[in-house]
């Protein structure tokens, strides 16, 4: 007699529970440094695998007995070098724990650069390439579009005041290719990935560092060319791939993602809890607070032209609250940002130092970029913790506007202009700075300059001219920044993490708390006072002013002068 329906669904329930897992991870869609809050965002990137629960979720499966693979989809969407490099470590990790890797891809590519994904992949003990897709193992290329020649022609021009040589965010606007000091600090991050890079697939693949450049010098293969070359170990299509792992793991294996395996995992210590809550004294931990994004005054939120920023009333309230809370002994500050707002970065800055004053240690740990006004947050630190491929560093201030007049008078524009004040038409975009302008222009940059590398050798033990010998506006891999004294230790956030238990006297096991702790109903209720864990929290996006038209009119960030040039994203 047939079995039922119901009957056929509670074996295989019971088949779920006890059965050897495949732990699967598609990350084609790229990986996020952490989940939104807001609720649009949240709902467009819901199928985006979050570092955070990626690292937490591998950490967990470490020692659970019945997960005994990984099967990690890749070949897509670009991901920061030093998330993969955090990324890398898990996986090892995991591997070291007696479990199966498996990394796949329909292409590192498809004729295109994918270098990072492919450093990515050999983590893992097996790469499996489809047939039909090839290996953009190329090497690191930075290009830049230079508009100096456009500008001339139309008869614009571009004014722009810098600290010092190595702030190249306006040569866009100002030259017609790369200044030396741009070259000379671009071809020196570079060949730092490239040396990573280099290493890792030597180490991995058992190939000679020699050999590995000359691959790259022959990039990109053909599937069959990069089995043959010892880049990859195997070509199949997905049901191989799968077929493979059940083969090691077992047929009645459950296939499950990693998501999927996190969320039960938590939820089941949630309710364990939850039994104890009542009779128990919360645990003593570490608040772990992310500064993601560009800065700006204000409170954190999304805009339609610029995405995620991070605004300082909302971080240093976090930071605040954190120190007020009896259970946080340490914080951990996540920093992700390129710069932006003096100001901004200036007002987190001290509360960072308080909360050190306040006898709470605070340690950072950088992602992928941590650079101008993500370094001036993080230099007040205890300890500075950074990735091989972390983009760091950028000490320096720019500011400038454009000069438009010739420009629009040559399409038969007129403009005419009554001030009242010496400086009322000062940043106007149809008429240069004057003599006394430039002047005030100038001593605003050495203000910022002279506090900027002041407070790094004051938060590095450095003398004000050892920070000017590395600062100069120049950017730095972590690696070289490690090496010259602007962080402490390589390493992720779990590294971080450790760091800051170890300085607050807590056990291994001491909880990560996310801070702010803001709920949904707090996000919708007025607040009582600034100091409500609520005062600070976006629902959605906030608004700008006319500040970041000027701005962007002029090439530059919308943020404010300390902001990293470029987009610093390796393929």
């Amino acid at each position: 007699m047939p079995s039922s329906p119901i009957s056929a669904q509670l074996t295989k329930l019971r088949q779920l529970r006890t059965a050897p897992i495949i732990l699967e991870l598609d990350l084609t869609d790229g990986l996020a440094e952490t989940r939104p809050t807001d609720p649009l965002t949240a709902i467009a990137s819901r199928n985006r695998a979050v570092l955070p629960d990626v690292l937490d979720g591998l950490r967990r499966a470490r020692g659970d007995a019945r997960v005994t693979t990984l099967v990690v989809r890749l070949g897509g969407r670009a991901i920061g070098l030093a998330a993969v490099q955090e990324l890398r470590a898990a996986v090892a990790d995991f591997a070291a724990a007696g479990k199966t890797t498996i990394a796949w891809a329909e292409s590192f590519g498809e004729f295109s650069a994918s270098n990072v994904q492919y450093y990515l992949a050999t983590a893992f003990e097996q790469i499996w390439l489809q047939p039909s897709g090839d290996l953009g193992l190329t090497g690191i290329a930075v290009e830049r579009i230079f508009l100096r020649g456009v500008l001339d022609r139309v008869g614009a021009d571009f004014q722009v005041a810098k600290r010092h040589e190595f702030k190249s965010a306006a040569e866009q606007l100002t030259e017609t290719g790369f200044s030396e000091p741009a070259r000379q600090e671009t071809e020196r991050l570079t060949a730092s990935v490239t040396e990573q890079i280099v290493q890792a697939v030597a180490d991995r693949r058992g190939l000679p560092r020699a050999k590995v450049s000359e691959l790259i010098d022959a990039g990109p293969f053909l599937a069959v060319r990069a089995q043959a070359e010892g880049l990859v170990d195997e070509l199949g299509y997905r049901d191989e791939v799968y077929a493979h792992a059940r083969k090691q793991a077992g047929p009645d294996a459950a296939v499950l993602y990693l998501a999927r395996y996190q969320r039960g995992k938590v939820l089941a210590e949630r309710a364990r809890a939850a039994v104890t809550q009542a009779s128990a004294a919360p645990e003593p931990g570490v608040a772990l607070i992310y500064a993601t994004g560009p800065i700006r005054r204000g409170r954190s939120g999304r805009g339609p032209l610029t995405g995620g920023a991070m605004g300082s009333d909302t971080i240093a309230a976090a930071i605040r609250s954190a120190v007020k809370d009896a259970n946080v002994r340490a914080i951990l500050l996540r920093v992700n940002s390129p710069g932006g707002s003096y100001v901004a970065s200036d007002t987190i800055w001290r509360e960072v130092v308080r909360a050190r004053a306040a006898g709470k240690p605070v340690v950072v740990s950088m992602g992928d970029v941590a650079a101008s006004g993500g370094y001036y947050i993080s230099m007040a630190a205890d300890e500075i913790v950074a990735q091989p491929g972390t983009i760091t560093g950028s000490i320096g201030v720019i500011t400038g506007k454009p000069v438009l007049g010739e420009a629009i008078g040559r399409a038969g524009v007129s403009s005419d202009l009554i001030t009242h004040g010496a400086h009322a038409a000062m940043f106007s975009q149809l008429r240069p700075f004057s003599a006394d302008e430039w002047t005030l222009v100038n001593e605003h940059l050495d203000h910022i300059y002279a506090d900027f590398t002041g407070k790094v050798a004051s938060g590095r033990g450095m003398t004000v001219e050892q920070v000017d010998e590395v600062a100069r506006g120049r950017v730095w891999s972590g690696a070289d920044a490690l090496a010259h004294g602007l962080v402490d230790e390589l390493g992720g956030l779990d590294r971080a993490a450790a760091i800051a238990r170890r300085r607050a006297g807590l056990p291994d096991s001491a909880p990560l708390r996310i801070f702010p702790r803001v709920r949904p109903i707090d996000r919708l209720r007025p607040p009582a006072s600034s100091e409500s864990r609520a005062a600070h929290a976006s629902l959605l996006a906030d608004g700008w002013g006319p500040a970041w038209q000027l701005a962007a009119r002029a090439g530059l960030s919308p943020y404010g002068p300390l902001m990293l040039p470029g987009t610093w994203i390796f393929d």
